[in-house]
């Protein structure tokens, strides 16, 4: 038996909470868990994962390693011949 008044109160119908609903019910310490995200709207468990390409993170690391497909491909060289368009159409100073 635990020694009595060192161990905090056990809830084993502890009620999880996400965007104002219930969503489960678990055993804690508390008896109303607050969650942003948990495994009914995770993207990893819901099959919705989307990757968040910023500054082209993804598309250099698939060139890094020869993963790249011909898509990417295609959008990276039209991105370098406008970037070349626009360096060309600048005045340089002599």
């Amino acid at each position: 038996m635990p020694k009595s008044d060192i161990h905090p109160n056990w809830y084993p119908e502890a009620k999880v909470i996400c965007n104002g609903e219930v969503v489960m019910t678990t055993g804690s310490t508390q008896e109303e868990l607050h969650v942003d995200v948990w495994s009914g709207n995770h993207p990893f468990f819901t099959g919705n994962q989307k990757i968040l390409d910023t500054e082209g993170r993804v598309d250099r690391f698939m060139r890094k390693y020869g993963m790249s497909t011909e898509e990417s491909d295609n959008k990276d060289s039209k991105k370098s011949l406008k970037k070349n368009e626009s360096d060309e159409s600048q005045p340089k100073d002599s």
